[in-house]
């Protein structure tokens, strides 16, 4: 691949990984809204849950439709739906109605839900399912489009694109809390200018509105991108295909690659029985248990209230935001660590030696809040870092590439599906059991739930470094036929 074509596939990759770049900060955004959130509405455990959750309850939604929109619709139409709801999202979440409770109350609460809460709350729905979407369609497309010897760093760029935008978040939030100073979150009921709404009094707004311009550059850039080769074959747009595959590489390797996809694609038949076939029983497998036990881990809930469960630890406000900056920047370092190594190590060796080290680190951080220790945060960061070049990039990588190309979509979007219905239930009951087995207790519980997926990883995820997607597709064709021999 020539400096021209690699150029256009890093332009590509990054316009893509845009929207897990939403989806990293947005995540994190909301650890620093969670305790002006809790005061001006007065959330209990449960309901503050349920408030940070939401997104992810969008994401589920977004997983269910992303697989049979991308196959019908292509790779590219679909991005650019999700970017249309990120963007929904942003403007949402910074401008929901104003309150309809008492303006001369110190924090305008009501006994129910107002107005402005559940407008929060729909908006945040509405960008989860973008997010959805994305974390289907992003991996699927960049893996589409990448050749076999750069594909597992080429998609690992959609999870660095994640990390980075947590630690953007945490940077922002912590600045946005600085600014503001003693007067953050204080509603005085009295006129103030549009900053001092927006970045003081009820500066959580501000933080949801620094996600605005991302999101609009997101959808802007969707419109330059090429939809996907591999896509373009299913459907009966070869010379389009050829045309991408040819600005990716010479003409020669687009026309080799283009009869693979085409014998490849002769061999399948679209849609869920396709999925059910004996063949891919252990791809399928792997789709659905290697995305859940990446979030039994409790990483959700981690990204999601950094802030709140550091203050456990340290009792102050400034250092837990301080500290969840550190929790960012180790997340960002370690998933280039991933993305440097995947390539000469393979996916299978990182991933064993990462969740060894997040279950052993996981009970560490059990153990030293159970001894009321200041010191919690170096197992923690021990933990993002091991989830950060294992669990983190390599799930996607894989699910994104043992799937066949017409049913991937399909496919990838249940792996997701599962990622994020597991996520959503962490991040859920992360606040209640904090209150109720203690951070002690919580963190012990994350530990135990890692460790069947060391015996899982060992057993069933094979190595698929340096193969093309389609000798991925073969390779599980000839496993079947072995198995059925044999017997």
């Amino acid at each position: 691949m020539n400096k021209k074509s690699s150029f256009y596939l890093l332009a590509i990759s990054f316009v893509s990984t845009l929207g897990g770049f939403l989806f990293g900060y947005d995540t994190a955004i909301i650890s620093g809204c969670n305790s002006f959130l809790e005061s001006q509405y007065n959330l209990t455990a449960s309901m503050l849950g349920w408030v940070v959750s939401s997104a992810l309850l969008g994401t589920i939604l977004g997983c269910i439709i992303s697989g049979r929109v991308t196959d019908l619709y292509g790779r590219k139409k679909t991005l650019i739906l999700a970017a249309g709801c990120l963007t929904i999202s942003a403007f949402g979440s910074m401008l929901p109605p104003q309150f309809l409770g008492d303006p001369d109350a110190s924090f305008w609460i009501t006994s129910s839900l107002d107005s402005s809460f559940i407008t929060l709350i729909v908006v945040r729905i509405i960008g989860g399912i973008g997010v959805g979407i994305t974390s289907v369609v992003a991996p699927i497309y960049i893996s589409e489009l990448t050749m076999p010897e750069k594909r597992g760093k080429m998609v690992s760029l959609y999870q660095l694109s994640i990390t980075l935008g947590i630690l953007l978040a945490f940077l922002v939030d912590w600045l946005v809390l600085n600014q503001a100073g003693e007067k953050a979150g204080i509603i005085t009921g009295a006129d103030v200018g549009l900053w001092d709404w927006l970045f003081v009094e009820e500066l959580w707004r501000g933080m949801f509105g620094t996600e605005i311009p991302i999101a609009v550059l997101f959808l802007v850039l969707l419109m330059f991108v090429p939809e996907s080769p591999r896509w373009q074959v299913v459907n009966g747009k070869e010379k389009e295909a050829l045309a991408t595959m040819s600005r990716l590489g010479d003409l020669e390797m687009a026309k080799s690659q283009l009869a693979e996809m085409k014998e490849a694609t002769i061999q399948e038949t679209q849609g869920l029985k396709e999925l059910f076939k004996p063949y891919l029983r252990r791809p399928f497998l792997i789709g659905i248990l290697l995305p859940m036990f990446s979030h039994l881990s409790g990483i959700a809930a981690i990204m999601y209230f950094a802030p709140n469960i550091l203050n456990e630890s340290f009792k102050s406000v400034e250092s837990s935001f301080l500290g969840a900056v550190l929790v960012g920047m180790v997340n960002s370092i370690f998933t280039f660590v991933a993305i440097l190594n995947i390539e000469k190590y393979g996916r299978r060796k990182l991933l064993l030696i990462g969740v060894i080290g997040a279950a052993v680190s996981l009970m560490g951080v059990g153990i030293l809040f159970a001894l009321g220790s200041n010191l919690v945060i170096i197992p923690l960061l021990i933990y993002v870092a091991c989830f950060a070049f294992s669990y983190g990039p390599i799930v996607w990588v894989i699910i994104s590439e043992i799937f066949p190309t017409k049913i991937r979509g399909l496919a990838v979007s249940i792996g997701s599906l599962s990622l994020m219905v597991t996520g959503f239930f962490i991040t859920l009951t992360n606040p209640v059991f904090i209150e109720t087995i203690k951070p002690s207790g919580t963190f012990f519980l994350y530990g135990t739930l890692t460790i069947p997926a060391i015996w899982f990883i060992w057993k069933f995820v094979p190595e698929t470094k340096g193969k093309t997607l389609e000798e991925i597709e073969m390779s599980w064709k000839t496993d079947n036929k072995k198995q059925k021999q044999s017997k």
